[in-house]
């Protein structure tokens, strides 16, 4: 057990004497799961109660937005995580367990329809919660985020250098889906709201997580992260019909009509792709993740697919095609997700 697992060890110990009013010797914590960060979790059990353990290293993490977020949204109905007990110097958390149940694990053909409509239900409940004390989505993050398409995934990983030309490409199309990001109705954004931040909770309720990174932002944003999830693809008339549905259940339409709406929707796409696919390689390069490599195909399928719909984007489109996919498609790393990019597949669903 490292220096750091035995401090968290003690602290629970300590913690579980607090609440139980007597003193608890925690015998085992055991691993549950890290994630895209720095934090990991365990699991303890007391009594038949079972805890759940933030481990976030204060020097790579700061818990403090988490315990404000989730303050503030349990108390308006969204279901997150209950927070027992807290250190922020030490970086630990002790949460309330939400089991192992991922919304990824669950969604099938037969239970996609009714799981979807859950988890858009919850997230009409996070664009009425209040907006204070929320960072903005703007221009400046917009665009750092976009850049690690440019940093990790074409320079760093695909060895691909930018001509003036390629470059200018990439600008337009960066400004493009800012301003688009900018002009769509404003509202609390989770950031990371897809299949595998959702659990299903034995209440039938659908339980949030990873929600520490939420801002005001555009209101396509945490629904594109749910139906062009990175880790699960469906056919896009499928996709289409959730769109409408949110839409019609939401008060943008007052603000947007429908098309507008599916626009900004595969705009806000594409935007967040871009940021995905780098941060994959991320991940991999400078984290030691490699596992992440193997979401980059349906990622960046979804990105083409996007662009391709709009002629705004017919160059890029065209660029992503002829002068990106063939270097993808040589990567060893991808051979088991190479259907995925096979351009055979680009209007197959």
């Amino acid at each position: 057990m490292s220096e750091r697992q035995q401090a968290l060890k003690k602290w629970v110990s300590t913690e579980l004497s607090r609440i139980y009013k007597q003193p608890v010797e925690v015998a085992e914590i055991s691993i549950v799961a890290g994630d895209a960060s720095f934090r990991r979790y365990f699991r303890v059990k007391h009594n038949d109660i079972s805890y759940v353990l933030m481990d976030a290293p204060p020097e790579h993490e700061d818990c403090l937005p988490f315990v404000q977020i989730a303050s503030t949204w349990i108390t308006y109905g969204v279901r997150v995580p209950r927070i027992l007990a807290q250190d922020l110097q030490q970086g630990f958390l002790m949460l309330e367990d939400f089991g192992d149940q991922l919304l990824r694990s669950s969604l099938t053909n037969a239970s996609v329809d009714q799981l979807y409509t859950k988890a858009m239900d919850e997230l009409h409940r996070i664009q009425t919660l209040p907006v204070q004390h929320l960072p903005s989505y703007d221009q400046a993050l917009l665009t750092r985020e976009m850049s690690l398409f440019r940093d990790w995934f074409l320079s760093s990983w695909l060895q691909i250098e930018l001509t003036d030309e390629e470059d200018e490409l990439l600008t337009k199309v960066e400004t493009l889906l800012i301003e688009s990001a900018q002009q769509q109705p404003q509202a609390v954004v989770h950031r990371d709201y897809h299949s595998r931040n959702l659990m299903l909770l034995p209440d039938d309720q659908i339980g949030v997580i990873d929600f520490q990174d939420a801002v005001i932002g555009g209101v396509t944003y945490d629904l594109v992260s749910l139906l062009r999830d990175s880790y699960i693809h469906w056919p896009e008339a499928q996709v289409k019909g959730w769109v409408e549905e949110f839409y019609l259940a939401s008060p943008w339409q007052e603000q947007l009509t429908l098309t507008q709406f599916e626009q900004a929707f595969d705009w806000m796409g594409m935007q967040r792709q871009l940021k995905v696919c780098g941060i994959f390689v991320r991940l991999c390069q400078r984290d030691g993740k490699a596992g992440y490599l193997q979401d980059i195909p349906m990622t960046f399928r979804n990105l083409m697919q996007s662009a391709s719909r709009y002629p705004e984007f017919f160059e890029f489109s065209q660029w992503l095609k002829l002068r990106v996919l063939p270097d993808l498609l040589k990567r060893p790393e991808l051979s088991d997700r190479l259907m995925d990019l096979s351009p055979d597949n680009w209007n197959a669903a």
